[in-house]
């Protein structure tokens, strides 16, 4: 009965696949994408959020979103709290900016309805169609750079310098030589197609600290914390404040590109697109998305996004929303290893940051450097993340440089209404509102 009911739910047989698959599929993008149990609440935590209830909510909205999109969709797509922008909730918004965490998950909530509300009035194709890629690769690439930022920073790789602003710390601290470690340790086994190669940097680096005496043990399960510290504690009101508009733009900007980025090359993959080359049910696929970033800011966690990680699953033949509903279901069974998500310390996930780096930085590669009035935006917006330490003015800088080359080399053709009226957007609130 059960075994009929996901057949003809997940259309398995339409699809070419069969439960063991989906199973296998589920599994392994599980362990490519189960770094981010450890690593969000690390960074979060940093904002003054409480380390358990951040752990509890990062592994519910996890689950949450993978049974939305799996039941709902029938994709084989996983979430999870996207790296990036839990930096950005932690360094730029609560430390960088001063606003307190419960105002950043309402940023995070508000941008999570308004991504709602553009899937529902369809608006998502001309904001995606309206940007110009230049933009895109810019950006990404700039969350790489400032992830690298981060993890330089909390391994004591990278230090303050009065003179210069930053320079090489010192290399032989045991925080520093764990995090490099940990870094080419991660990058060979993924170059050799090894599964779980971040999730085994992580913990291979944690247990040789123990061994020799850096970190202490924890223990591995027991029964979940509590989520109270952080459910429903966001703070709508103080997300509402006008100077708040630009973080919640860049939370809903940055979610909404990775999110459609990530599903069209996740299909693409799996061969899940139509003849047209789109991608079927895309707008019940977005609203899970944005269920799941909801959910995640009332549970206490940052933005929910789709996992380029589930491309591992698509390669391990998945095909079907059960492939997500494994994942959810090994997130929630993953509530009981708290213990051992706070043994982690932050030089086992620097190394981890830093690969993820490594990844979206490679999008500058397919930036036209033949065309000033092209790379020079994504240069800008590239490199103002790291150096202002904000994903948010990154975009900014990025859109105001964009429009105003391109209006000046007389290239108005590239201008559209959605690029002038952002750029005019973003000068404003740089020149009065900061």
């Amino acid at each position: 009965m059960l075994k009929h009911w996901i057949d003809n739910h997940f259309k398995l047989a339409e699809h070419g696949t069969t439960v063991r698959t989906e199973v296998i599929a589920g599994i392994t993008t599980f362990l490519t994408m189960a770094y981010i149990i450890f690593v969000n609440p690390s960074i979060l935590s940093e904002s003054g959020m409480d380390y358990g209830a951040v752990f509890v909510a990062t592994c519910v909205a996890s689950a949450l979103g993978c049974l939305i999109m799996g039941l709902w969709a029938n994709y084989p797509v996983a979430l999870a709290p996207g790296m990036g922008l839990n930096a950005f909730f932690t360094y730029g918004v609560v430390m960088g900016m001063g606003y307190t965490w419960e105002a950043a998950l309402g940023a995070v909530f508000l941008s999570g309805l308004t991504f709602f509300l553009l899937s529902i009035f369809r608006i998502r194709e001309w904001i995606i169609n309206s940007i110009p890629t230049s933009l895109r690769l810019g950006i990404a690439a700039g969350i790489g750079l400032f992830l690298a930022m981060i993890a330089l920073k909390n391994a004591g790789i990278v230090v303050a310098n009065d003179a210069t602003y930053v320079a090489l710390g010192d290399l032989t601290e045991p925080a520093a030589l764990y995090a490099l470690l940990g870094f080419f340790v991660i990058t060979a086994l993924a170059y050799r197609r090894v599964t779980g190669a971040v999730m085994i940097g992580i913990l291979g680096v944690t247990v040789l600290a123990m061994l020799l005496g850096h970190n202490e043990f924890g223990g591995v399960m027991s029964m979940p914390p509590s989520v109270a510290p952080t459910f429903m504690a966001m703070d709508l009101a103080g997300a509402l404040d006008v100077a708040m508009l630009s973080v919640v733009f860049a939370f809903l900007f940055v979610d909404l590109f990775d999110t459609s980025g990530t599903l069209i090359g996740v299909a693409h993959r799996g061969g899940l697109l139509d003849e047209q080359g789109k991608l079927p049910r895309i707008g019940k696929a977005m609203m899970a998305d944005s269920s799941a970033s909801m959910a995640g800011a009332a549970l206490g966690t940052s933005t929910t996004t789709s996992y380029i990680e589930s491309t591992a699953g698509i390669v391990s033949g998945g095909r079907t929303g059960l492939t997500a509903v494994v994942v959810a279901v090994l997130f929630l069974v993953s509530l009981f290893f708290a213990p051992l998500a706070g043994s982690i310390p932050a030089y086992a996930t620097a190394g981890a940051l830093l690969y993820v780096a490594v990844l979206m930085a490679g999008s500058l590669a397919h930036a036209d450097w033949d065309d000033a009035t092209e790379a020079a935006p994504v240069l800008i917006a590239a490199l103002a993340m790291p150096l202002t330490f904000s994903i948010a003015e990154g975009i900014a800088l990025g859109f105001i440089s964009y429009a105003a080359i391109k209006a000046l080399a007389g290239r108005f053709k590239d201008l559209n209404p959605a690029v002038i009226i952002l750029a005019l957007v973003f000068a404003a609130k740089v020149l009065f509102l900061d």
